[in-house]
């Protein structure tokens, strides 16, 4: 039994609504439609078989999971915008540290002197040390921002998510890029390959990151 004026359910054996005190004698059988602003007789929202309001206006979901070669594609773009930007800092570099002369001036007939050959390794070292910073830096920025991706991954219309299809933080990111180091141990690219076979799509630093990667 429904009270006739409010529609709420009543308890059996009340006499009054126990929400706005209708006597229980003019109870229906059905709750009232509640009434719109304009007179008209609300429609309901449909209910889900879990009892709860159905988001109905809503679009359906449209986002599959990116497969293996269109991320094998967007990586290609990163690799080259990132080689254009490295090549374009390593030659003011060269000139400047004079790392250019250093290498012209090991001869193999003859011995190499100590401190060019320690003075060539430093080099090295600093310009790999600044190249996976700068990577990291731009992979983690982009992935985090609002475009939820780098830029090959956005000429693509690839998105990177949490595994709730939410933006990642800047943290996340930072442990997806490094992640990847652990992918590149595993032999034959088998850590990369399983964003091809697995059920979401998801190379080993996006299971251990906790990611997915989209198509928007």
């Amino acid at each position: 039994m429904f009270c006739s004026k409010c529609g709420s359910t009543l308890s059996p054996g009340s006499a009054f609504c126990q929400v706005c005190g209708t006597p229980a004698s003019t109870a229906v059988t059905q709750p009232a439609s509640p009434i719109s602003a304009s007179g008209a007789a609300a429609i309901p929202a449909p209910v889900s078989a879990a009892g709860t309001v159905s988001p109905h206006w809503l679009p359906a979901a449209s986002r599959a999971y990116a497969g293996f070669w269109l991320r094998v594609v967007a990586h290609f773009i990163d690799g080259l915008l990132l080689g254009v930007v490295v090549f374009a800092i390593l030659i003011p570099v060269l000139m400047l540290t004079g790392l250019g002369s250093i290498v012209h001036s090991i001869s193999a007939d003859r011995q190499p002197d100590p401190a060019v050959i320690a003075a060539l390794i430093s080099s090295v070292s600093l310009l790999a040390a600044g190249s996976i910073v700068g990577s990291w830096l731009y992979s983690a920025y982009f992935e985090s921002s609002d475009w939820q991706a780098t830029v090959g991954k956005k000429v693509l219309n690839l998105v990177v998510t949490d595994l709730e299809g939410n933006r990642i933080s800047f943290g996340r990111a930072t442990g997806r890029f490094f992640a990847k180091f652990v992918t590149a141990l595993i032999p034959l690219g088998i850590g990369y390959v399983l964003a091809g076979i697995t059920e979401k799509k998801q190379a080993l630093h996006d299971m251990i990151a906790s990611c997915l990667v989209l198509r928007s």
